[in-house]
């Protein structure tokens, strides 16, 4: 069975003012909304691989939580280490606007770490939930020692930390570095603004590093996308076997695609939802637009469930517990 590897990190989320009459909640977030989403998306022949380091506190809460989903390698687990796990506190100021704080001490992955563990999968998404996942370093070895499509949401790489541990935007150092070390990678509108005054001039130096698709993340109005000349999809590349044979006498391709309209309960977890939805579908065979689709309509979808916990069959249509 083809196996996609996940790297990021669960967080446990306290979270205030989603609901102005309910009080805060406590809850899984990160990875584990791009985890559930993967569960819900991936077609049947595919396995997750959790490339997860979690904190000794929270360890056997996390083990559970992989328990609850089915296509996770079975025996498969995270990483333990003796450090407290990352937490993090959300005050949403609006629908889609919130303040972060984070704490915790999970370290990041060296490529000593994460070579050999990469070595029987067939493709990688990394969702960038602290920031700390890798380093440059660590990402570049990534890209030049593994064969397959690696898809990255950069989230958090755009995101400072300080004292107090509130997180705050900033551009990305060494940007188009960063970029080189994956085939599709996704932004929100407002990291995509840290990177430069003109967004087609961002999309255009993506893409000359290397970058097959960009997608900007747009909120309730969908996401724009930016593809490389003759790149259509992954269904012409295939589990281990890079991105290549773009046609370059064609154009590049840009467009927005709508999401559906939802009466949205909790935005918590959309972009994750997005990513992994997207990356599951190309997996498939989709093409760039069907994808795109699918990964708006699972993070309207997403917008209307609370918690990461059992939103895997949210996701799938079932009658879950809120």
């Amino acid at each position: 069975m083809p196996r996609l590897g996940v790297i990021g990190s669960l967080v446990w989320d306290e979270i205030h003012g989603r609901d102005p009459l309910a009080a805060p909640t406590e809850e899984w977030g990160g990875i584990a909304y791009a985890l559930a989403a993967l569960d819900a998306a991936l077609p049947p022949e595919w396995q997750v691989v959790p490339l997860i380091k979690v904190g000794r506190d929270l360890a056997p809460q996390a083990a559970e939580f992989l328990r609850t989903l089915h296509r996770v390698l079975p025996g498969a687990r995270c990483i333990e280490v003796p450090v407290a796990n990352n937490r993090v506190v959300l005050r949403y100021e609006t629908g889609e606007r919130r303040c972060e704080r984070m704490a915790g001490g999970v370290p990041g992955w060296t490529w000593a770490e994460l070579g050999p563990m990469v070595r029987d999968l067939d493709a990688i998404h990394c969702n960038f939930i602290s920031g700390f996942e890798m380093c440059l370093g660590t990402a570049r070895a990534l890209r030049d020692g593994f064969g397959g499509p690696i898809s990255a949401d950069l989230h958090s790489l755009l995101l400072a930390i300080g004292p107090d541990g509130v997180r705050t935007l900033q551009p990305l150092p060494e940007a188009p570095s960063w970029f080189g070390c994956f085939d599709i990678v996704q932004l929100n509108e407002d990291e995509m603004a840290q990177l430069g005054p003109d967004p087609l001039a961002v999309a255009a130096n993506a893409l000359g590093a290397g970058v097959s698709l960009l997608n900007v993340t747009l909120g309730a109005r969908g996401v724009a996308y930016v593809a490389t000349p003759g790149f259509a999809g992954l269904a012409t590349t295939g589990p281990r076997r890079p991105i290549v044979g773009a046609d370059r006498a064609a154009p590049i391709r840009t467009e927005r695609i709508p999401a559906p309209h939802v009466e949205a309960l909790d935005p918590t977890g959309c972009g994750d939802v997005f990513g992994a939805t997207c990356m599951a579908r190309l997996l498939a065979g989709d093409s760039v637009e069907a994808a795109l689709g699918a990964a708006n309509a699972a993070a309207a979808r997403n917008a209307t469930f609370r918690g990461a916990t059992h939103l895997a069959g949210h996701l799938r249509g079932e009658l879950v517990l809120a």
